[in-house]
């Protein structure tokens, strides 16, 4: 199995490294629009008040839409050159050549996040400060966005639909994550309502723990960890469930 899995691994790692022109383009593309609303937001400048937590949120935004785009597209490729079936035909079980992609996925969307936020912390003088009390939010954040990728290329395995599907539910995440405005600033429904979106807690409880020096136990008891939690739970389970359906119904139509 782990021969498997580290097969899968490195393919999916020399298809993306095959073509590294789109990755600088993503990465321009990503760190200027984010500079420029921010700009436009703020009617002519930078808000150094801002700037730190959109940034936290609109990194979430990058690591959610390209581990998606890896996922998703991986899935589209094969099914469209028909190697979709041969790929399944592997005595591994397909969860592993799922994770194999979740990690693939996992390693270029860290990457294009991390390098995209560095790029406005050195043009705007943006500091973020680094805390140990971060690290589980920043992980349950990184999981959260996984399990919806995995609700991605599940609905990917049937949808011939999932491409605009795709497009709509990143730029809702990209609209109401926190990466034009910080969740606090938001009326009570919207701010309700964008909570429902993958990231969203994710980021609020992050951004207690580094901007406002909160420790574990005060983000759990104000409520950000637990819900943050049974969010990723509940999405994890659905994509689960949706996945072993979907791929069923791919190999049954193939």
């Amino acid at each position: 199995m782990h021969e498997v899995l580290r097969a899968e691994i490195g393919k999916g790692l020399r298809v993306q490294l095959a073509h590294p022109a789109g990755h600088v383009i993503t990465l321009l593309i990503s760190t200027m629009m984010y500079l420029g609303l921010q700009f436009v937001l703020g009617q002519g400048e930078l808000r150094q008040d801002l700037l730190p937590q959109t940034l936290v949120a609109i990194g979430g935004y990058w690591f959610l839409q390209y581990a998606g785009l890896v996922m998703v597209a991986d899935l589209i490729e094969e099914k469209r050159a028909g190697t979709f079936t041969q790929s399944q035909m592997s005595p591994a079980p397909p969860w592993l050549l799922m994770l194999g992609r979740l990690i693939t996925a996992s390693v270029f969307g860290l990457a294009v996040a991390a390098v995209a936020a560095l790029v406005p912390m050195l043009l705007a003088q943006i500091a973020i400060p680094l805390r140990w009390a971060a690290l589980l939010p920043a992980a349950l954040l990184v999981v959260n966005a996984l399990a919806f990728t995995f609700l991605l290329a599940a609905l990917a395995l049937v949808s011939p639909m999932i491409g605009a599907l795709q497009s709509l539910f990143t730029s809702l995440v990209l609209l109401l994550n926190g990466s034009f405005l910080p969740l606090n600033l938001y009326p009570d429904w919207l701010a309700a309502a964008a909570r429902l979106l993958p990231t969203t807690l994710g980021i609020e409880a992050l951004t207690q723990t580094l901007f406002e020096g909160r420790t574990l136990a005060e983000v759990w008891t104000g409520g950000a960890l637990p819900w943050l939690l049974a969010h990723t739970l509940v999405l994890t389970a659905v994509a689960g469930l949706l996945f072993v359906r979907n791929h069923r119904r791919a190999l049954e139509s193939s």
